[in-house]
């Protein structure tokens, strides 16, 4: 038997996710027509002996979380539950404090997903990996290629191309190491808490050996660098590397991102989710999400990378185009939507523009990965990107947004551009 955890963080995470995880837990927001971390669980169905699905993080139970879980539960027929830490513990802090529901029923090993990971999700592969890999003791990683700069914003590893060995393992180097990259997917066996717990009872020792008592670290132990760093040269962890599509969702701009590529990853796994063209129906280009319950004018014009969530209306001659329409939102005649999230039951006008600029890796290099930019640039000024309108924004007809970042319950009256409206 298998078991997956999810890390899903808190809400003291996902800052540069604002204001979109304002208004609902980040590992909740839809790409693609479902939440992030549903797509993660999708992933965990494909494998029959994963019979548990276990989210770990800080958020309060909410309405939303709860909702999601019952209703996942019934629609995969899977086991889901949500464990709520006391405090942020870190991502091994996290497994070590509920390591006994993670070994509940003996699972033989068990998948752990970093929540903001975006990618085809390779468990079957990595679990068939990890079994002819070594037959001892041991744990697996998930790795990827990316350029020689932007590796050292990921953990970088070392590996011994004949063995699959990680030799050596630094998180965000200071220096070049490897252009060879944690993917934040792991499969480890139960021994994997022994180690945390030795770590644990370090920390513990500290506090009360001439420790800091007033910030205590006790509590937090992080699985990369307190526990794969180590574990790097002793035969014990080893990497399966991935050359298929892999992100993070870091800012709102990558949920774009992300999902341009999960809408190319349904033409293998869910055709029936994207739109098709037909005569009594809107122009779509490329890969189109359309809920259900949306409706959308004849007269539209949709794509490439295009979701239009639940309840959305878009009225006729609307454009829109790499973009992410929530639900509830309103797109009224001729308006055009590029590079941009339309934020829940939010309205623009008829003949208006909202427009960001795209963040997309560079197509000439095909290890690089998308940048997570900060909102501003080391001069103070906001760095161009997506734009965003938090949830009930409303946009009056004929005027036009541009690079800007537009928080909730807002009601414009002119134009602007490259701004932030507070």
């Amino acid at each position: 038997m298998l078991k997956a955890v999810i890390l899903i963080g808190g809400p003291q995470k996902g800052t540069r996710f604002r204001p979109l995880s304002l208004e609902l837990p980040k590992p909740l927001f839809p790409v693609a027509g479902f939440p992030i971390i549903y797509h993660h669980i999708e992933a965990c169905i494909q494998i029959p002996d994963i019979k548990e699905v276990i989210l770990i993080g800080a958020y309060q139970p909410s309405e939303a979380l709860n909702r999601f879980i019952s209703s996942t539960q019934r629609e995969l027929n899977i086991s889901l539950r949500y464990l709520q830490e006391y405090t942020t513990l870190g991502t091994a802090g996290g497994l070590y404090h509920f390591r006994d529901q993670i070994l509940a029923g003996k699972p033989e090993a068990f998948f752990v997903f970093n929540g903001d990971t975006c990618c085809d999700f390779p468990l079957t592969e990595m679990w068939n990996f990890h079994q002819q890999v070594h037959s001892g003791e041991h744990f697996t990683m998930l790795a990827t290629e990316a350029t020689r700069k932007q590796s050292l914003q990921y953990g970088c590893l070392v590996e011994n191309e004949d063995s699959h060995e990680v030799l050596h393992y630094v998180e965000k180097p200071q220096t070049f190491v490897s252009t060879t990259i944690n993917c934040g997917l792991y499969l480890l066996t139960p021994e994997i808490f022994t180690h945390i717990g030795a770590v644990f009872l370090q920390n513990q020792a500290d506090i009360f050996n001439g420790g800091d008592y007033i910030n205590p670290v006790r509590d937090c132990i992080r699985l990369e660098q307190d526990i794969l760093s180590p574990l790097a040269g002793s035969k014990k962890l080893f990497v399966y590397k991935t050359n298929r599509f892999w992100s993070q969702i870091k800012s709102a701009g990558s949920a774009i991102y992300a999902n341009r590529l999960y809408l190319s990853l349904y033409h293998t796994t869910h055709p029936e989710r994207l739109a098709t063209a037909n005569d009594n129906g809107p122009t779509i280009i490329g890969d189109v999400f359309i809920h259900p319950s949306a409706r959308v004018d004849p007269t539209a014009t949709l794509g490439p990378n295009v979701t239009i969530g639940a309840g959305a209306t878009v009225g006729p001659g609307v454009r829109v185009r790499e973009s992410l329409v929530l639900e509830g939102a309103t797109l009224q005649d001729h308006c055009c939507i590029l590079h941009s999230i339309i934020g829940w039951n939010s309205s623009v006008g008829a003949w208006s523009r909202v427009e960001g600029t795209a963040n997309d890796p560079n197509p000439n290099n095909k290890h690089a990965k998308i940048d997570s930019n900060t909102l501003f640039s080391e001069e103070g000024k906001l760095n161009p990107s997506i734009t965003i309108l938090g949830r009930n924004v409303v946009i009056p007809s004929e005027v036009i947004v541009l690079n800007s970042i537009v928080l909730p319950h807002k009601d414009l009256r002119y134009s602007i551009k490259n701004q932030i409206l507070l």
